[in-house]
């Protein structure tokens, strides 16, 4: 009787299958890219297995085959890899009091396991998590900058900031934050947009009124000293030799007077009815 009971097909296929069920049970295939939490009555047991560890060489890792006691072990995955939280399209106030549309995302990768299990449950409740941290550390930093700022290389200061707040609030969780983006932070459209447009504008014309000011200051300065040292020169000159200085004022005056200066085309367009012995003439007279 009892031999015939196991050598019934019907009973070795059942007995295969509880053996199956039972090894499949008892043991678990680890992955490079995968961490091991496990959980005896929602409790941690021992180590995390294949726990992050920086430099680590891929192969020469805790992967591999391990075991559990059977329905009673429950094993928890978590990712190795870089993993991101998405922050999307969430008002933020400037501190100009712009309401600005943030777009922002946070990469992380988790390096305590166990900590990780133990606060968020699970790769879906830290990511939950951070996402609201992240949040939380966009509205404070960029509460404290102004809306301009996000617009000049500045803006990589402001990413760090966040990364920074971000990280002090993460680790409690286990994580390690890699990188902080903002995709983009643009005013709502209408009349705030608008209004912050047109002082951006005024503020451009402002500095460029400034810029000319100062430009046309500096070159009355130059034309000043030019001029100074142009006098000087010719104050020299005539102290050197007064006949020539006298004989070379002359002929720039007659130029201008009688013929067409390339500067000027209309001189010398005007008739004048002079004695020929008048004073002014007396370079045509030569010397008596």
């Amino acid at each position: 009787m009892n031999g015939s009971f196991f050598r019934n097909p019907i009973t070795i296929g059942i007995i295969s299958l509880l053996v199956l069920i039972l090894l499949a049970s008892t043991f678990v295939i680890v992955p490079e890219t995968k961490q091991a939490v496990i959980l005896r009555f929602e409790q941690p047991v021992g180590q995390p297995i294949n726990a992050y560890k920086p430099n680590e060489q891929f192969g020469h890792t805790g992967a591999g085959l391990i075991a559990r006691v059977p329905f009673i072990d429950r094993v928890v995955w978590v990712d190795k890899r870089v993993l991101d939280a998405e922050y999307e399209n969430q008002q933020v106030l400037s501190s100009d009091q712009l309401p600005l549309i943030v777009d922002a995302y946070a990469r992380f990768r988790v390096v305590d396991p166990l900590r990780m299990v133990v606060t968020a449950r699970s790769e879906t409740g830290v990511t939950e998590a951070l996402v609201q941290l992240l949040g939380t550390s966009i509205r404070n930093e960029l509460g404290n900058q102004p809306f301009k700022t996000l617009l000049t290389p500045e803006r990589d200061k402001v990413m760090e900031n966040i990364q920074t707040r971000l990280q002090k609030l993460a680790t409690q969780y286990g994580v390690e934050i890699v990188d902080v983006r903002i995709k983009h932070a643009d005013l709502p459209e209408g009349s705030p947009l608008e209004s912050a447009l047109n002082r951006m504008k005024t503020q451009r014309k402002q500095q460029a009124l400034t810029i000319r000011a100062e430009g046309k200051k500096e070159a009355q300065i130059i034309q000043a000293d030019a001029e100074a040292q142009a006098a000087s020169i010719y104050a020299t000159s005539f102290n050197q030799d007064p006949d020539f200085y006298d004989f070379y004022r002359s002929m720039q005056s007659y130029r201008r007077t009688f013929g067409v200066d390339s500067a000027n085309p209309t001189a010398g367009s005007t008739s004048i009815i002079l004695s020929p012995d008048n004073a002014y003439l007396k370079q045509f007279q030569g010397k008596r």
